[in-house]
């Protein structure tokens, strides 16, 4: 099997590190999880279970989600959101090191755990997982989100099938996230005490509801960047006459 190997390492204090070694199965993009010993009630899919979820008690007991974050809720229980820390990530491709808060940071790591969890809503973020990238802004993550969706629509298109065009499909998928977010928020402050996990997940959610308003806007925040195909397309350039 092949993996990708992703590390998340909290500079916390000068006296506490906390390492995430994550390792993704090369081809599902999700992560590879240890052995169920035991998890704790909160992991249950029909505790704070999104009102659409799809999933079968019988088929899935566990939320595949909360089981992603199980390891992260539990090391930053005594987290503050605006703790002050160093973000150092490790792929195989590169190395990002940045200073910032405890939630900045977390939230990051949760949306990496959010597209690799195998659930069905996000499920769709697997190709942002795969080219994963660290404490992304909101301008980068409207552009590599957009992108995503018109690539996989080119792909539809390949293969004879409808593609959309008009980001319809994309808007109905953050818009579902944001339902999952609440939910595993829910989730979240019922397992610990601290508000560094919960409140990177509201923040992860305040991103979810960027892309929409930008669909909505028609996308005006980044349209700039596209001027020379824009010109060329209207006969600004070349025009002789």
């Amino acid at each position: 099997m092949d993996i990708i190997n992703i590390r998340y390492c909290f500079d916390l204090d000068s006296h506490r590190r906390e390492v995430f070694r994550l390792r993704l199965d090369a081809h599902t993009l999700e992560l590879i999880n240890d052995p169920d010993n035991g998890f704790p009630e909160w992991t249950k899919l029909t505790f704070h279970q999104c009102s659409h979820c799809p999933l079968n008690v019988d088929v899935s007991p566990r939320c595949p989600v909360a089981i992603n974050l199980l390891n992260v809720v539990e090391r930053f229980e005594r987290v503050n959101s605006y703790d002050q820390i160093l973000l150092e990530v490790v792929t195989d491709e590169r190395k990002v090191s940045q200073r910032t808060t405890a939630q900045q940071g977390i939230s990051s790591l949760l949306g990496l755990l959010f597209a690799s969890s195998g659930c069905p809503h996000t499920n769709f973020m697997k190709p942002m997982a795969r080219f994963h990238l660290p404490l992304a802004t909101e301008e980068e993550t409207i552009y590599r989100a957009t992108g995503m969706y018109l690539l996989a629509q080119y792909f539809l298109a390949s293969a004879g099938k409808h593609a959309n065009l008009e980001l319809d499909g994309l808007r109905e998928i953050y818009d579902n996230l944001h339902i999952l977010n609440v939910s595993i928020a829910d989730r979240v402050r019922s397992a610990t005490d601290a508000d560094s996990s919960a409140n990177a997940v509201v923040l992860l959610d305040m991103l979810a509801h960027l892309v929409p308003i930008a669909i909505d806007d028609q996308l005006e925040e980044i349209r700039y960047l596209f001027g020379s195909y824009l010109s060329d397309y209207s006969g600004e350039k070349g025009n002789s006459d």
